[in-house]
């Protein structure tokens, strides 16, 4: 009788370890995911933990981190849990408004957090080669570089790069004035920015379109609220 409710009570504990674990591992103040942690988590479970933690931002709760313990902890390996491709912009660093510690995931940042082809690579390895389980594909409202390229600003080598933004602006519909300095306008090119990058993932990769089709791993957009520090999540599947 005993053995039965050991068993009974092994089987609970199982059967909820992974929402656990991804509440431990990506809140935790001095530890670092390990490769079981990270590897027991499904993409669902790191996304939510993704909500959870913008909520702890944006109500002020953040976990307090040692980082120089979670620094010492991962210096011989790592096992981030997602990557996130957001824009350069100095007031959108994912870990911070995502309340994620050293080592819970991978971070890459460019102007309009435009896809090309290195960023690709990148998002290649880190699930692929890594073992990461969400994409991240993130904009932001009031976006410097969305604004520029709907004023076609030519400057060096920022020209080419804001030429990634405008497939955005054509397929943006907006009733309204279509303008850098209509904010509404701004904010909805860039979502649409998001949406496109999604698509340009899923259709130049095919390494991680199938890894996706498996459920190895989720591709999901977002926007972040400059003014609000909410970030709203876009294109889940389920």
């Amino acid at each position: 009788m005993k053995r039965r409710h050991f068993l009974a009570a092994l089987g609970a504990v199982a059967m909820t370890r992974p929402e656990a674990v991804a509440a431990q591992v990506l809140t935790g103040s001095t530890g670092v995911l390990t490769k079981e942690d990270r590897d027991r988590m499904t993409p669902g479970h790191v996304i939510d933990e993704l909500k959870k933690g913008n909520e702890r931002f944006r109500t002020g709760t953040m976990v307090s981190r040692d980082y120089r313990a979670q620094q010492r902890s991962s210096a011989a390996s790592q096992f981030p849990a997602a990557v996130a491709l957001g824009c350069v912009d100095s007031r959108v660093p994912v870990e911070i408004i995502c309340d994620v510690g050293i080592g819970d995931m991978f971070s890459a940042r460019i102007a309009g957090n435009v896809v090309d082809d290195d960023l690709l690579g990148s998002l290649e390895f880190a699930c692929a080669v890594a073992g990461a389980k969400v994409i991240l594909l993130f904009g932001h409202t009031s976006c410097g570089a969305i604004k520029g390229a709907i004023d076609d600003v030519e400057m060096g080598n920022l020209t080419g790069l804001l030429a990634r933004i405008k497939p955005a602006i054509s397929a943006t519909t907006f009733s309204g004035e279509k303008s850098s300095k209509h904010a509404n306008y701004v904010d909805a090119v860039a979502r649409t920015n998001v949406l496109l990058g999604l698509d340009s993932i899923r259709r130049r990769s095919p390494i991680l379109a199938d890894l996706e089709k498996k459920g190895t791993i989720q591709i999901v957009g977002g926007m972040y609220d400059l003014g609000d520090g909410t970030l709203s999540f876009l294109g889940e599947r389920n």
